[in-house]
């Protein structure tokens, strides 16, 4: 055998025993006549020593070994007269007898350590090297074990887990596809699924009852930091259901994952929040709970009481209270001035009002307005001596809000209110059924064509359209959408109203989605689901800014895979072999 004991097990229990390690070279160091090495796996790190007068052949062997060769030792365990705390393995040494190259490295272009001294696009181009360091190895950990207690707790709840194909036909889900040409049907393409969502709704109609998939999604979309081309999804659909029944069981799910990998007890009901209240009070449909800063409306307070055109135009007027701050410097307020400028954020500037020791407020603009007004905003604002007052106002409601919405992000991070080690988690419940799309010039459907409209508002679907709220819901956590779903419509004319208001003429209507029409003809029972984002949850857990490193091998942020140089061209023979022929200057128009 090639080892008797990993490099994470031995303890000062085991002194004396002759024992056969394998490993990579994480470093060495040479003290006098004796050589020292520290060996790594998956386990963790063994210091072996070398000593020059007991056996001079080897200790040379030694001297010439380099970072992450690959090697087998025998030796004999003994306890350390240095210990390093830091190790689990700190109390004991191997005194080596028997050395084996098994391979050797060229030098590494980074150094695998925790700390490691690669840029983000270097550790990509190596991933395989850089997926040795103990702290990117221990997101893969993480993420195993999330699975396995997923898996666990859905097999309690008598979930069955069942696969769905990966090449299926293009139906509009939100975002583009990724497409694969068929070499025995010349012209035509299968899709890639951005969900398996009329997959699951078929085994709904063929009487699985719950359905569960740890399964790859693909949407062909812009990148960023919780945002990958492929990834994976905790997908689940039950039968004989309503959305309470849903967040009951997938509230407990999450409960279940922090309580065991976590070690958190999230005590009580998450709190619930409708979709109206999480835009007005936070800006976003996925607010950071974990602080508060919610917002306030300021129209009746600032709008006309003063000689502000800014605010007398605005549409809404809108702040915010950062307890403590009212110490800022010009400086720093020039910073969050700056900052809501961004063309991402897109704010024409931001007022800000200190309230002094005394109580007096003083703001950038007191010209405009009297003591008076200035006080009512302080009572409104519900401000302090020493906090600072920060408002942004806009021709357009959402927009304003959702620019609101990143200066309160801004001023947590800066505050350190948004520690990674604290959980605030929600419900956002009963979202827009529609969404208006100006480059469409109609309705569509602001999750999925089959999300079930609530009960009470379907009368409006004749009248008002836009007013319709859909049984819908997403799980949030520390401002991340972790979760999201629906009750899905299981009649099929109400299907048929669904399509017609989202503009399909019926033949498009039948040609997209025929099979689950034709399915929902043969007794689909009511049902509803759920699809978590495994990454996000994983990025979470472990605390990571990004969903990168918890993926073994991620794109970039231009969305291609360096390590393989994907994607790529293919030869002119595959190329014919599909049908296809590639006009470049087409494609760049």
């Amino acid at each position: 055998m090639y080892r008797t004991n990993t490099c994470g097990e031995l303890r000062l229990t085991n002194a004396g025993q002759t024992v056969t390690l394998a490993g990579w070279v994480q470093r060495t160091r040479k003290m006098g006549g004796m050589t020292f090495v520290d060996l790594r796996d998956r386990y963790g790190i063994t210091q072996l020593v070398f000593n020059e007068e007991k056996d001079s052949a080897l200790c040379a062997e030694a001297n010439k070994l380099g970072r992450e060769y690959v090697i087998q030792i025998v030796g004999e365990v003994s306890e350390r007269s240095s210990k390093n705390k830091n190790l689990p393995t700190g109390e004991i040494e191997i005194t080596v007898n028997k050395l084996t190259v098994l391979n050797a490295s060229l030098t590494p272009p980074f150094t695998i350590e925790e700390n490691t001294d690669g840029g983000d696009d270097l550790r990509m181009k190596y991933r395989y090297l850089d997926l040795r360091r103990s702290n990117v190895r221990a997101n893969l950990e993480l993420r195993h074990k999330m699975t396995m207690e997923i898996r666990r707790y859905l097999d309690k709840m008598g979930f069955l887990e069942i696969e769905t194909p990966m090449l299926i036909g293009s139906t509009p889900e939100g975002a583009r596809d990724f497409v694969v040409p068929s070499r025995v049907n010349p012209g035509q393409f299968y899709a890639l699924p951005q969900s398996p969502q009329t997959l699951k709704q078929l085994l709904m109609v063929a009487g699985m009852d719950r359905y569960f998939q740890i399964v790859k999604c693909f949407r062909d979309e812009d990148l960023r930091a919780d945002r990958q081309p492929e990834f994976t999804q905790i997908d689940c659909e039950m039968s004989f259901v309503n959305q309470e029944d849903i967040i009951q069981t997938f509230e407990g799910m999450a409960k279940h994952l922090f309580k065991t990998i976590r070690g958190v007890e999230l005590n009580g009901p998450f709190l619930r929040m409708t979709w109206q209240d999480a835009m007005k009070r936070y800006g976003s449909d996925k607010p950071d709970m974990r602080f508060g800063m919610e917002f306030v409306e300021l129209m009746d307070t600032l709008q006309g009481k003063g000689d502000f055109a800014v605010f007398n135009d605005a549409k809404y007027i809108g702040g915010i209270c950062a307890e403590g701050c009212a110490s800022y410097t010009r400086k720093q307020m020039d910073q969050l001035t700056d900052f809501v400028k961004k063309p991402q954020i897109g704010a024409k500037g931001l007022v800000y009002a200190r309230v002094e020791a005394d109580g007096s407020v003083k703001s950038s603009v007191d010209k405009f307005y009297g003591a008076e007004v200035m006080n009512a905003l302080k009572e409104k604002m519900n401000a302090k001596p020493g906090d600072l007052i920060l408002i942004i106002s806009g021709d357009d409601a959402m927009k304003a809000r959702k620019q609101l919405c990143e200066l309160r992000l801004e001023m947590g991070n800066r505050l350190g209110l948004r520690d990674k080690n604290k959980f605030a988690l929600l419900w956002v419940i009963d979202f827009p059924m529609f969404e208006w799309s100006e480059e469409e010039n109609r309705l569509m459907a602001t999750h999925h064509p089959f999300t079930h409209p609530k009960d009470e508002d379907i009368p409006l679907l004749d009248t008002d359209p836009a007013a319709v709220r859909a049984d819908a819901y997403d799980m949030v956590c520390n401002g991340i959408e972790v979760g999201g779903g629906s009750i899905r419509i299981h009649d099929p004319k109400l299907q048929d109203k669904m399509f017609e208001i989202l503009g399909f003429t019926e033949e498009r209507a039948q040609e997209q989605f025929g099979f689950l029409m034709n399915a929902f003809k043969y007794g689909a029972p009511p049902h509803g689901g759920l699809a978590y984002g495994l990454d996000r949850w994983v990025s979470i857990f472990a605390g990571l800014d990004s969903i990168r490193d918890c993926i073994a091998f991620p794109k970039n942020t231009s969305a291609r895979d360096v390590m393989l140089d994907a994607p790529g061209n293919l030869e002119q023979k595959q190329l014919d072999e599909l049908s296809l022929k590639i006009d470049i200057k087409e494609a760049a128009k």
